[in-house]
């Protein structure tokens, strides 16, 4: 029985790898450059010979002005044997890490290594063979919640990374348990998650700038899809979600943007809950703009949320349970008007 469930961890594991393409990572980064000066970095989901977030850093380490770098890989990670590297050739790790152990890279400083007057990825490929770069093992299994992962957390002061979606609840706890600032991608259906909605309803966490579809590679050990699934022409596995976005506790412009709104409330247009004294309003775009009691909205709402324009009143979503911030007259917990059940809302009130 042991190990049929370590059998079934590996397999979710393996189900659990997402690779972030470069392209969302610099759209996303790119506003965000003011919070990495003077920092340390820590990518703690991130093998450096396989992740775009580790090449994104060590290629603009000095753009950004960033004290440290720091990536640490799992032991179950399907690319520590012999992998196609960042730089587009195979290539075996030094002897140690070909046993498919986990290891950590740190970096304090990128030079212009092969003068050519520029810092690119070449030679971010000649620190990575140099004895600065070169891989130190870890002792554990590199998982976030290890022991040595723990200390490195400590160091960072922002973590950057796309942690696995099913330890999603657990990865969130531990950065606020520890105090640290992030930028992470995650599904938007977190939101209405117990251990999230909170963090989002007290302005702890919010939502990045990119919400929405998203395409990732998987490993070679993907299980195959019927939608939202395809193999490229060179072979490469990829899979797309629709309902992905980015959050974080760093502040940005764009949660102090006012959404714009041009409706006028009328109860044929906007009824009130048959369980909560709230009204239905169907669309983010429709919400109006006289009307100050609470209003249900799609979750979606969050990605445009100012909290000097509404407030989070709380959140009703089918059999979820202490998280609607007003009382149910009928004691039903989803929203519904007529005796149907709808979609599950976000209540907010304008400030």
């Amino acid at each position: 029985m042991g190990n049929n469930k370590a059998l079934g961890a590996a397999s979710k594991a393996k189900q659990d790898e997402f690779y972030t393409q470069l392209s969302d990572i610099e759209n996303e980064l790119k506003h965000y450059k003011e919070h990495f000066k003077g920092k340390v970095v820590f990518c703690n989901c991130d093998d450096p010979y396989e992740s775009n977030f580790f090449k994104y850093f060590a290629m603009n380490f000095n753009h950004l002005e960033l004290k440290k770098l720091i990536c640490t890989c799992y032991a179950t990670s399907p690319i520590m044997y012999k992998q196609l590297t960042l730089f587009g050739e195979e290539e075996e790790l030094c002897e140690e890490i070909t046993r498919k152990k986990p290891y950590k890279i740190e970096i304090t400083e990128v030079k212009d290594l092969n003068g050519d007057g520029a810092v690119d990825l070449q030679d971010i490929e000649l620190l990575l063979k140099s004895v600065d770069g070169k891989p130190e093992l870890l002792k554990g299994d590199g998982d976030f919640r290890s022991d040595e992962c723990v200390e490195l957390l400590k160091q960072a002061d922002v973590v950057v990374t796309n942690p696995p979606f099913s330890l999603f609840r657990e990865y969130v706890a531990q950065l606020i348990e520890y105090d640290k600032k992030f930028l992470i991608i995650g599904n938007q259906n977190a939101i209405t998650y117990k251990e999230i909605f909170p963090l989002l309803k007290d302005n702890k966490l919010w939502i990045g700038y990119k919400s929405g579809d998203m395409a990732f590679t998987v490993p070679d050990s993907y299980t195959a899809r019927e939608t939202r699934f395809w193999i490229d022409e060179n072979g490469q596995k990829w899979r797309s979600m629709g309902n992905i976005c980015w959050y974080t506790n760093l502040d940005i412009q764009k949660r102090h943007e006012n959404l714009i709104l041009y409706r006028n409330y009328n109860p044929e247009e906007y009824p009130t809950y048959d369980n909560y004294n709230a009204i239905e309003v169907g669309k983010v775009s429709e919400i109006p703009e006289n009307y100050d009691g609470v209003m249900g909205v799609p979750i979606t709402f969050m990605s445009k949320h100012n909290p000097e324009q509404f407030k989070i009143v709380g959140l009703v979503a089918g059999n979820i349970r202490g998280l609607a911030g007003i009382e149910s007259k009928t004691g039903k917990d989803g929203p519904y008007i007529n005796g149907k059940l709808k979609y599950g809302r976000i209540f907010i009130q304008r400030r």
